[in-house]
């Protein structure tokens, strides 16, 4: 129960108040929670638009090597961002991140995301870089797929979208891969970062 231990103080208030306070802060905590998408839209935006100029980086490396460390660049700073306007969101949902969607929806995207690291170290140690950008979006889709099943099912169908990608990129020729990034991680995070940001409160 509440009663002693919530953020009401109840002394002299009749029973009846009591009650109904107690329903009115369990039901703001409810909307908040419900609130909370476990995915930042703002972020998933600004994530988007920092992907189009690593698009245009990348397209003028002369070297698979530096192609890739554009990327690795991108995705930190992708990664950075993602975790700034997450606990961002998270406060002003008054959602703890280490509870409830957030937590559940990082413990199901991780797996996903370390497998992709692992195997594009492979890869790299391999001097097999060509399968790279089709791993990346089946990969992320994947992941965004688990992840999203704690979240608004907005999200499932963003990680969808990318798997389509990522079909898509096994059979057009490597010069469609910079267009496929564009289309995946710059307009997919830009369309759905702000459906989110406007639907779901940021």
């Amino acid at each position: 129960m509440l009663i002693g231990h919530g953020p009401i103080s109840h002394r002299g208030t009749p029973p009846e108040k009591q009650a109904s306070e107690h329903l009115r802060f369990i039901r703001e905590v409810m909307e908040r929670s419900a609130s909370f998408t476990a995915v930042p839209g703002w972020g998933m935006f600004v994530v988007g638009i920092t992907s189009l100029p690593a698009v245009w980086i990348a397209t003028m490396q002369t070297s698979p090597e530096g192609w890739l460390t554009v990327w690795l660049v991108e995705a930190t700073i992708a990664l950075t961002i993602a975790i700034l306007t997450l606990r961002r969101k998270a406060r002003k949902c008054g959602v703890s991140l280490s509870s409830g969607p957030g937590r559940k929806y990082i413990l199901t995207l991780a797996p996903s995301m370390v497998a992709g690291l692992l195997l594009t170290v492979a890869l790299w140690r391999a001097g097999n870089l060509d399968v790279l950008p089709t791993l990346w979006l089946l990969f992320y889709g994947a992941g965004t797929i688990t992840g999203g099943a704690s979240s608004v099912r907005t999200i499932p169908v963003l990680g969808i979208c990318f798997m389509v990608l990522g079909v898509v990129s096994l059979f057009v020729p490597g010069i469609w891969t910079d267009i496929l990034f564009v289309l995946g991680f710059g307009g997919l995070h830009i369309g759905f970062g702000l459906y989110i940001a406007r639907r779901y409160g940021g």
